[in-house]
């Protein structure tokens, strides 16, 4: 699949929806998995880069045929196709990402509205039977790397000015009592890159990709907005506790953001395309968390 260029995608497309044929096709993303095609700013079409890729894509489609009728937010109406190839289809939520710089303009009440409906998106979520889910082909969600791994791959890296930050922050991971919420099923892809927003009209519209949904410690589900703003992270935290009357520990949300990013720098460490990136990741948050 990933020989194939735009020409190909539109041929596929238009050979199982020949009334495109007058579409403008252009490439929405690039991800892990599978390569996006938006059409006419309308549809989405997901094309798996692997068989691994393919059987995550058809996983993801069940997934949100049992959730989307449990939820106020909006999410894709995923159709699979068999093709060959196999690939998806669903109408696009209008909106784009959601960045750290766009957060920042946003006033105080549309902060609040924005972590509003984050909370009542995860409350919605985490009470949907666990059978169900594990029967719709939800499981586990993917380990981090090990505290050994980041102390030998991560933090060589750091700027010294941080080393020991992190190194602290590894130290409290290792510290940490399972969750005393357990695990539930969560999306744990709560960043802004996942999320349609209406930057006119200041308001998320919808959420999308659940491919890395599953099974969790509870406290994870909240540290994904931490890249947009620990301001958000803490008014959805906070809103959420008013929904379902858990407590949350907001330190246990602060080391477990920590460790993700070191972690995240552990596995991109041989490679050049991304370490930078992650080194930066590790030195926002430090940053962030200190003056905190």
């Amino acid at each position: 699949m990933a020989e194939l260029d735009a020409s190909e995608f539109r041929s596929l497309i238009i050979s199982v929806f020949p009334h495109l044929t007058g579409a403008v096709f252009r490439l929405a993303a690039k991800g892990w998995d599978s390569i996006a095609i938006d059409v006419d700013d309308t549809l989405i079409f997901k094309f798996p880069r692997n068989l691994t890729a393919e059987r995550v894509l058809q996983k993801e489609a069940a997934l949100l045929d049992v959730i989307r009728p449990s939820l106020s937010m909006a999410i894709p109406d995923m159709r699979i196709h068999d093709g060959p190839p196999v690939f998806s289809s669903h109408t696009k939520i209008e909106g784009e990402h959601l960045i750290a710089e766009d957060y920042d303009a946003l006033g105080g009440s549309d902060r609040q509205h924005l972590a509003e409906d984050l909370a009542r998106f995860y409350a919605e979520l985490h009470v949907l039977d666990a059978d169900r889910m594990r029967t719709a082909g939800a499981a586990a969600i993917l380990p981090w790397q090990s505290p050994e791994a980041v102390r030998a791959k991560a933090l060589p890296l750091l700027p010294p000015d941080i080393t020991s930050f992190a190194r602290a922050v590894v130290s409290d991971f290792e510290a940490l009592s399972p969750d005393p919420y357990g695990n539930i099923y969560g999306f744990f892809g709560g960043h802004g890159w996942n999320m349609a927003f209406d930057h006119a009209q200041r308001r998320l519209n919808g959420i999308y990709d659940f491919a890395d949904s599953g099974f969790g410690p509870l406290h994870q589900e909240f540290i994904y907005s931490n890249f947009i703003s620990p301001d958000l992270t803490a008014r959805i935290v906070s809103a959420y506790e008013i929904l379902t009357g858990r407590r949350l520990d907001r330190r246990r949300i602060a080391i477990l953001t920590g460790f993700h990013r070191l972690s995240e720098l552990a596995e991109f460490a041989d490679d050049p395309a991304y370490v930078e990136e992650m080194i930066r990741s590790v030195a926002t948050w430090a940053a962030a968390a200190r003056v905190g």
